[in-house]
């Protein structure tokens, strides 16, 4: 009857570990999405201020001559 109790014990603690497993995998998927969008929006600001900084060099070599 022990022998049962511990088996059976044992066999839920282990359904926890993987549900835990899964929820910390589940985390680290959103969390690298996230990682992946700001690098995203990064890269856009970065292309709309290289832009802009274009813009004000033609600017600024048009009004030189």
């Amino acid at each position: 009857m022990k022998k049962l109790l511990v088996i059976a014990l044992a066999a839920a603690l282990s359904a926890c570990g993987i549900e835990t497993a899964t929820t910390a995998a589940s985390a680290a998927a959103i969390k690298k999405q996230e990682l992946e969008q700001g690098k995203k929006t990064m890269q856009h600001a970065q292309q709309k201020i290289d832009g802009a900084m274009q813009q004000l060099q033609q600017r600024a070599d048009s009004i030189e001559k």
